[in-house]
């Protein structure tokens, strides 16, 4: 088998490689046009923007090579954007795909569901019946997008003939494969899918490149949306790496952002808090059921991202052995190293994503670039920030903003302030000291040492409106307090927005995680701590969520 791999020269496509080696093949990457003469299979793991991805391929001529070798009947896998170009057009495009698939891609409608579709949903072949090419109806894969093929047999009946499985999200069904004669291609990421993500590529590659050539059209259906998708909750574990006082990367806890332990000398602080080595962790929790990871950055060498090797390498060893999706955070901005050189902030994150991190976390930069967004006025912004610059080359499902607020106590009585509309009073049959209160959320930046006059609701809508793809809401005064999510911060975050939210901070048992994706209506929750300490594992969250009757991978 001549297998090749053809990076167009953005995002994640090093977990490709990674699934392969993991798996035993052996591959090459294609560098020039000629090599598409040498290959006699092809996998496209296209991560990123759709503009993006025809604009690289044009640029490196190779386009039209890409059309001729798929037309030739070798044998070609697509994933994600791999997939989408061989549609007409794109929404998010100027550009025009193959058209090898006659329709195009479009938006997905925001008025039911959050936007961009991150999770893991079900695939639901067409034909149970023939060769379903190692898609399991039982198992879940990982998407993240937020442009989608509609399946619309009555627009497009000869584009429906290519369509291998569907899968639902809100009220509305879309292609999540194709399949026919010598093509395939999945809108997930099975490299991202875990163990039943890794048997889907040994299945297509252990068949006969022969088998590849000749898969039939589909039949033409009439469906129908079910009355909920089967999209899951996703449960993420994440790990705070910072050097030691010995200069050793280490996987740490703070309690309310302070992660050193209590006990002090005279002549100096405690030492930091070690809960392992990061990538030994993050094995752990990839094997425990995890369905996403993050590693954020909180050394102070961070300042020069682009020399912080170790952590570099952090990325690529985890990538290595890990097949959910890693998310990274911590100096993603624009920089400046020691010797001058300036970094702007899309190359700190296409380092990060050619490690094999395949979502940047932004923190304090996001909430500078909204203040400045909220000077102008609310206009859009100028295309210059972090936000802006990444979501742009990598589609905004690649950019997250971690939000790290703190409650604001307020007189509720007399306050008249800016963010009356977001106060949130205390209950009378909530904590004691809360009752008769109320609270807005300030945001803050450099770990939580510095307040900003920015309220949660502020820096959401802004980020949402630069171009973020996914909120993960923090919570100084609950982290480490093992208290519970809060549950009116994370209601507040998701009345705001239309893109996923993610509540973090607080958790303490499996209950906490219950009540937060039952009494709200967020796609994800994070904890660090209790995972880390053994408190609760993460099968006894997703039993605990089970038991009540809420969706999770197993």
């Amino acid at each position: 088998m001549g297998l090749y791999l053809l990076d167009y020269g953005a995002g994640n496509v090093q977990s490709l490689a990674n699934s392969l080696t993991k798996l035993g093949y052996k591959y090459t990457w294609v560098s020039q046009p000629e090599d598409f003469h040498k290959a006699t299979s092809l996998i496209f793991p296209g991560v990123g923007a759709f503009e993006t991805a025809i604009a690289h391929l044009e640029s490196k001529g190779l386009f039209q090579p890409l059309k001729e070798y798929i037309q030739s009947g070798k044998p070609y896998f697509g994933i994600c954007i791999g997939m989408q170009v061989l549609f007409e057009s794109s929404a998010e495009a100027t550009r025009k795909g193959l058209g090898i698939v006659p329709c195009p891609i479009e938006s997905f409608d925001t008025s039911d569901k959050a936007v961009p579709h991150i999770g893991w949903n079900s695939a639901d072949v067409i034909s149970p019946n023939d060769d379903t090419e190692g898609v399991q109806p039982s198992s879940s894969y990982y998407f993240v997008h937020s442009y989608r093929a509609k399946y619309d047999s009555v627009a497009y009946p000869d584009a429906m003939s290519w369509v291998h499985t569907t899968t639902q999200y809100g009220q509305e069904i879309f292609i999540s494969s194709v399949r026919k004669g010598n093509v395939f291609g999945t809108q997930f990421h099975p490299e991202k899918s875990g163990n039943a993500g890794l048997a889907l590529i040994d299945a297509w590659l252990r068949k006969p490149e022969s088998e590849h050539t000749h898969a039939p059209p589909a039949p033409i259906r009439t469906l129908i949306p079910k009355p909920t998708h089967s999209l899951t909750k996703r449960i993420i574990a994440c790990m705070d790496v910072r050097a030691n006082d010995q200069g050793d990367l280490v996987v740490t806890k703070g309690d309310q952002y302070d992660v050193r332990e209590k006990t002090v000398t005279a002549n100096s602080a405690g030492a930091v808090r070690n809960l392992g080595k990061p990538v030994a962790l993050a094995a752990k929790y990839f094997e425990a059921g995890a369905d996403e990871l993050c590693l954020l950055n909180i050394t102070s060498f961070r300042h020069s991202p682009l020399q912080d090797q170790p952590m570099l390498a952090v990325v690529r060893a985890a990538a290595e052995c890990i097949f959910v999706p890693l998310t990274i955070g911590g100096g993603i901005k624009d920089t400046v190293d020691p010797d001058g050189t300036k970094r702007p902030a899309l190359e700190v994150a296409g380092a990060y994503f050619r490690a094999g991190a395949d979502k940047v976390s932004i923190g304090s930069e996001a909430v500078f670039t909204v203040e400045r967004l909220r000077a102008s006025g609310w206009q859009k912004g100028d295309g210059t920030s972090a936000i802006e610059t990444i979501a742009h080359t990598y589609g905004r499902q690649a950019v997250v903003v971690s939000i790290d607020p703190k409650r604001v106590y307020v007189d509720p009585e007399t306050y008249e302030g800016p963010y009356q509309s977001e106060l949130v009073y205390g209950k009378d049959d909530g904590p004691e000291v809360e009752r008769g209160k109320a609270w807005w959320y300030q945001c803050t930046v450099s770990g939580g040492r510095e307040v900003r006059d920015v309220s949660v609701v502020e820096l959401a809508k802004g980020a949402e409106m630069l171009g973020a793809g996914e909120i993960l809401v923090n919570l100084i005064d609950r982290d480490g307090t093992g208290l519970g999510f809060d549950l009116d911060l994370v209601n507040l975050v998701k009345r705001s927005v239309k893109i996923p939210v993610v509540a973090s901070s607080g958790a303490g048992n499996a209950q906490h995680f219950v009540d937060v994706f039952r009494d709200t209506p967020v796609e994800a929750a994070l904890a660090a701590g209790i995972f880390h300490r053994e408190e609760v594992k993460i099968s006894g969250v997703k039993q605990a969520l089970r038991e009540n009757t809420i969706n999770v991978r197993d």
